[in-house]
C-alpha cells in the first residue's frame, strides 16, 4: 500500500538535512519508536508500539539506509519488523525528500507498506488516517527538537516523545474518515460528461 503525505517545518533546507543526517534524533521524534541499537553500515534495531483500534502491537525489527542523495535532498530507507506476539510483520520503504519553501521546507514522504497478520485487518483509509496523524506528530516532534537544539539544549534536556497513544491516534483518524464521508455525502451532485 502506498500512502503519499508531506508537512513543513520552519528551517531551512540544510538545516533539516543535517537533522536527518542524525538517525536517533529522527527516531526520536517518531511516537511510538525506539532506536535500540547501531548495527552499523547505516542498519539500525529498534521498536515500535502502536495501537490501531482495539489491537496493541509492538514490533521488533531493523530500519536501514539504503540512499542518501546530499545534494538531492533525498533519503530511501527500509524497515522490517515482527510483532513480538507473533501476530503480523511489517515491511515499509520510505522516501523522504526536502524542498525550499518561502517559510523553510517540505518534506515530502512516500511510504509503501506492507503488513500481515492482525494490523492487515484494517483498510487501507483507516491505515492512512493513522499514518496521517503519526506524520503530523512527527513534523511537530522534529520543529520541537530542532528548536531546542538550535537554544543551546542537548538530546538528553530535550527528552523524550511520549508514545504513540491508541485512543488520540483513533479519535483522529475517526474525525478524518468522518470528514471523508460527509465530504462525499455533502458534495455537490456532478453528472459523468457523455
Amino acid at each position: 500500500m502506498l500512502i503519499e503525505s508531506s508537512f513543513e517545518v520552519a528551517q531551512p533546507v540544510e538545516k533539516v538535512w543535517t537533522f536527518f543526517d542524525d538517525i536517533p534524533q529522527v527516531a526520536a521524534c517518531l511516537p511510538g519508536a525506539e532506536l535500540t541499537e547501531d548495527l552499523g553500515d547505516d542498519r539500525y534495531g529498534g521498536k515500535v508500539a502502536i495501537r490501531m483500534g482495539p489491537v496493541k502491537m509492538a514490533f521488533d525489527g531493523t530500519a536501514a539506509i539504503k540512499e542518501r542523495d546530499d545534494a538531492g535532498k533525498k533519503i530511501v530507507v527500509d524497515a522490517a519488523g515482527a510483532d513480538v506476539k507473533g501476530r503480523g510483520q511489517a515491511a515499509m520503504s520510505v522516501i523522504a525528500s526536502l524542498v525550499p519553501i518561502a517559510r523553510g521546507s517540505k518534506v515530502d514522504v512516500a511510504m509503501d507498506l506492507q503488513l500481515s497478520g492482525a494490523a492487515a485487518q484494517y483498510g487501507r483509509g483507516m491505515i492512512a488516517d493513522v499514518t496521517a496523524v503519526l506524520m503530523r506528530d512527527f513534523a511537530t516532534n522534529m520543529q520541537n527538537r530542532i528548536d531546542a537544539l538550535e537554544k543551546g539544549l542537548s538530546p538528553d534536556q530535550i527528552g523524550t516523545v511520549a508514545p504513540a497513544s491508541g485512543f488520540g491516534i483513533a479519535m483522529q483518524a475517526m474525525r478524518m474518515a468522518l470528514t471523508r464521508v460527509l465530504r462525499r455525502f455533502f458534495a455537490p451532485y456532478r453528472p459523468n460528461p457523455t
